[in-house]
């Protein structure tokens, strides 16, 4: 029988989740299926009950799920628990669901293996304070940086995130108008890019030959990332990260890991034919 996954968030319309996984099923040969969800916002419950009473096997949250996933698990990784938030649920021989956060993982792996980035003894800079940054702090922790720094409009709310991440390595934390100067990696996890502003970051903030990361992903570069191009940095957007948690949540269901960089390159080349033809 054919093993059944999804994706369930609102909206779910713009999800490149089943193109993703349905090439990453043919690449390790998996009988396996793979669809969209949509609940009401007030809905998540009855829509994921259903979808395992039916058989289901795993599913993918996405917004604004990913804290009604965390309750709804039966049981955390480390990751998905620090995170306080849940982006792979799947189903455990026992017929429990087990949570799990794989952004985290997929942002540090589109750094190091498919950017060649260094973060290990690296100052790296993260704006941001919600969710997106709290997922991927104890990923990066672990790669042991030399400096990892918070920064968010409002001050208060990176100090607490700082504090919370505290026991797992050194982490310090301002507000954007207290950044010290000198990083070597500054990671965009705000939300600033998702209404095509530019976090106002003076660039002190960025070292000579600085790396510099957007979450978000498009046909067109971020402002950010024109901003930190501009001013002689490396860039990339988010693109390799949305691949590289779906490769984490694939390995989980499957135990294989497929490959990331024929998906990725499907991606980039579709997103250049839309950039293409919004210039025509």
């Amino acid at each position: 029988m054919t093993d059944r996954y999804a994706v369930i968030g609102n909206p779910i319309k713009q999800s490149m989740s089943p193109d993703i996984h349905g090439a990453f099923a043919r690449e390790t040969a998996q009988d396996m299926e793979y669809g969209k969800l949509f609940a009401e916002v007030d809905g998540f419950k009855p829509v994921v009950d259903k979808f395992f009473a039916d058989g289901g096997k795993g599913l993918n949250i996405t917004a604004p799920f990913k804290l009604d996933a965390f309750d709804y698990a039966d049981s955390l990784s480390e990751r998905a628990r620090t995170a306080g938030a849940v982006n792979t649920l799947a189903l455990q021989n026992d017929g429990t669901l087990l949570g799990d956060n794989t952004d985290g993982p997929g942002l540090v792996s589109d750094i190091v293996n498919n950017l060649g980035w260094k973060i290990a003894g690296q100052k790296v800079l993260v704006l941001g304070a919600g969710g997106a940054t709290r997922g991927t702090l104890l990923p990066l922790l672990k790669q042991q940086p030399a400096q990892l720094h918070i920064a968010n409009r409002t001050a208060h709310k990176a100090q607490q995130l700082a504090e919370d991440f505290s026991g797992y390595g050194a982490i310090t934390a301002s507000g954007l108008d207290a950044v010290p100067e000198g990083f070597d990696l500054v990671i965009n996890a705000s939300a600033a890019s998702l209404s095509g502003e530019l976090p106002p970051l003076s660039p002190r903030a960025l070292a000579e030959g600085c790396c510099a990361y957007d979450m978000v992903y498009g046909a067109q570069p971020t402002p950010f990332m024109r901003w930190a191009a501009e001013l002689g940095a490396e860039v990339s957007d988010g693109l390799g990260m949305l691949v590289g948690q779906a490769a984490e949540s694939f390995a989980l269901w499957r135990g294989v890991r497929p490959q990331v960089a024929p998906v990725l390159t499907m991606l980039r080349d579709r997103l250049r034919a839309q950039a293409a033809s919004e210039k025509e």
